[in-house]
C-alpha cells in the first residue's frame, strides 16, 4: 500500500470562539493548493473539526487522482493535532489539541 501524499496545511483565519469557530486556509496536496474551510466544536466530549471542501476542490482533487472524502478527513486529523502552519498572532491552541 503507497503512503499518503504529503499534506500540508495553512490555517489563514479562525473566527468564533473556542466553543465554535470557523477556520478558513489552504492544503497543499501533490504540488496543488486548494482551499478549505472548517467548522471547529469544543467542550464536551473535547474538539471536533468538520472540514468542508467546495465542489470545485473536489473536482480538482478528482483530477489529480486523490479521493475528497479521505483528503478532508486528514485534514480533520492534522487541524486537531495541530499540524498546520498559522499565521503571525494566531494561537494554534485556540482550536487543535496540540
Amino acid at each position: 500500500m503507497a503512503a499518503p501524499p504529503e499534506l500540508d496545511i495553512h490555517v489563514s483565519g479562525v473566527d468564533g470562539t473556542q466553543m465554535a469557530a470557523k477556520i478558513t486556509g489552504t492544503f497543499r496536496i501533490g504540488g496543488a493548493e486548494f482551499p478549505f474551510s472548517a467548522i471547529a466544536f469544543g467542550r464536551i466530549g473535547g474538539q471536533n473539526i468538520g472540514a468542508q471542501l467546495s465542489e470545485s476542490t473536489e473536482s480538482g482533487l478528482r483530477e489529480a487522482g486523490h479521493d475528497p472524502e479521505q483528503v478532508a478527513l486528514r485534514i480533520q486529523t492534522e487541524l486537531l493535532r495541530g499540524n498546520m502552519t498559522v499565521p503571525e498572532g494566531l494561537e494554534r491552541e485556540s482550536f487543535a489539541d496540540s
